[in-house]
């Protein structure tokens, strides 16, 4: 099984731009008539699909896309090797902070936005990591 990410985005142009200068991402490849970017750089591809606000995320749905800031029950971490200069290259870029970074026995995190209203964290792994909380 192999795992591809997807994230809806009103802007193309302006997502390649986040994810490559603020995550360091790459830009792989353009699908679907330029539609689709496809950001390589992480474990599994993160594709970017340009998706306009107010339209249906699936036939039939009565919601409708809208980019401002939302809670999800789903979101990126992206694990880093230090975590204040990659939070400073991710704020340049456009994200936001939302709320102290914090500091774990497993690691640091900052909890963040990305300028399209998706959340993301950034951590740092301190010690085991995850393995410290367990049993």
């Amino acid at each position: 099984m192999r795992l591809l990410i997807n994230i809806d985005v009103p802007d193309l142009d302006a997502a390649v731009e986040f994810y490559g200068k603020g995550m360091g991402l790459k830009l792989e490849r353009r699908l679907f008539e330029g539609s689709v970017a496809e950001m390589t750089g992480a474990p599994s591809p993160i594709y970017l699909l340009e998706k306009k606000s107010g339209t249906p995320p699936s036939a039939g749905s009565s919601q409708r896309r809208d980019y401002r800031r939302h809670w999800t029950p789903a979101h990126l971490d992206f694990v880093v090797d230090d975590l204040d200069p990659a939070l400073a290259k991710a704020l340049a870029a456009g994200a936001k902070l939302e709320g102290e970074v914090q500091t774990f026995r497993w690691g640091r995190q900052a909890v963040m936005s990305d300028p399209f209203g998706n959340g993301l964290c950034l951590v740092q792994w301190l010690n085991r990591g995850y393995d410290e909380e367990a049993d």
